[in-house]
């Protein structure tokens, strides 16, 4: 973001294109292998698809007020960090 003075807002949105194109050729290679568990999978997708709604709704709500979606992203990506931390050292024994 601040490489490229890129709003939060594309940023965000730039970051769900590269997921989704790896995310999409993934799927792609498991459903040829017959390795997808389908209503799992609808499951997953209709989520996201409601995840998606909601989340763009709170992100126009968020953006009217000065700095809370870089915090609330922020936050986000530090409380995702930490959990993977805690996994891996209890992986490894660590915990």
């Amino acid at each position: 973001m601040y490489s490229t003075r890129m709003p939060i807002y594309y940023a965000v949105g730039s970051s769900l294109v590269g997921v989704t194109a790896f995310g999409l050729t993934t799927a792609f290679n498991y459903a040829l292998s017959g390795w997808v568990d389908w209503p799992l999978a609808f499951a997953f997708v209709g989520g996201g698809v409601v995840g998606g709604l909601f989340g763009s709704r709170l992100a126009r709500h968020l953006s009217d007020k000065k700095g809370a979606l870089n915090s609330v992203f922020a936050a986000l990506i530090f409380v995702v960090a930490i959990y993977m931390l805690y996994r891996s050292a209890d992986a490894l024994g660590f915990v």
